[in-house]
């Protein structure tokens, strides 16, 4: 495991957030925790926000041995943070481009869905919410979130069924917006990024506001709700 879980850089008026624990860029809550730190130097007023992962691997979502592991307190600490990371995302008040990698497994997949541009690389790597085929269910903050991204048609096949899509099927269903060659990768993430740094401010976040103000209370009370078991 790398010292750095997450690190971020500048290329002009965009910031690149890149996911690196070393192993599966999993979301334990020190995960969660440095992102949500690196995400208070991005600017709120001003250029758009990338995130991406390592080649091969976007992320492969919550850490299982956390949630297995018998300690239901760090388990809801985990899980509380992971969710209040993915609603600040959902509803930054800029741009944000997601680059996946590689794989993208469960919370993985779910980050994808809160990007406004998602671009995959092409190759044998899958996107997938399998927390319906793991034993679990999938809660209220990424219900809603996945309902507003993933295509009607698919959202069955895709959450409930917790489908497998090879990263050729995902923009049908909705989870990608492009595919293009992994060498190709972080070039057309960083031209979609430098375009979409140019939307006006405060009309870009006011505009992202009106759409997502009753999805992010529902995904916000719900978050408070979770917070709290004990």
């Amino acid at each position: 495991m790398t010292d750095q879980l997450a690190t971020l850089t500048k290329e002009g008026e965009v910031s690149i957030i890149t996911l690196n624990d070393g192993k599966a860029n999993v979301f334990s809550a020190n995960m969660s925790n440095t992102i949500h730190s690196l995400l208070d130097e991005v600017p709120e007023d001003s250029g758009s926000l990338l995130i991406t992962g390592k080649p091969g691997l976007f992320s492969a979502g919550f850490d299982l041995k956390t949630i297995q592991g018998g300690d239901p307190k760090a388990a809801v600490e985990m899980t509380t943070a992971g969710f209040k990371l993915l609603s600040r995302i959902y509803s930054f008040p800029r741009p944000v481009i997601a680059a996946s990698s590689g794989h993208a497994i469960a919370l993985g997949a779910f980050l994808l869905c809160c990007a406004d541009y998602r671009i995959g690389a092409t190759g044998n790597f899958i996107v997938q919410a399998n927390e319906t085929r793991n034993g679990m269910s999938i809660p209220t903050p990424i219900l809603e979130i996945s309902k507003s991204r993933i295509l009607k048609n698919h959202w069955y096949r895709a959450i409930l069924n917790a489908e497998a899509y090879p990263i050729s099927d995902s923009v049908a269903a909705g989870y990608l917006d492009e595919v293009v060659d992994p060498e190709e990768l972080m070039a057309k993430a960083l031209e979609v990024a430098k375009d979409l740094a140019t939307l006006s401010h405060p009309h870009y976040k006011i505009t992202k506001d009106l759409d997502q103000k009753d999805i992010i209370k529902r995904i916000d009370d719900s978050i408070a709700e979770m917070a709290n078991p004990f």
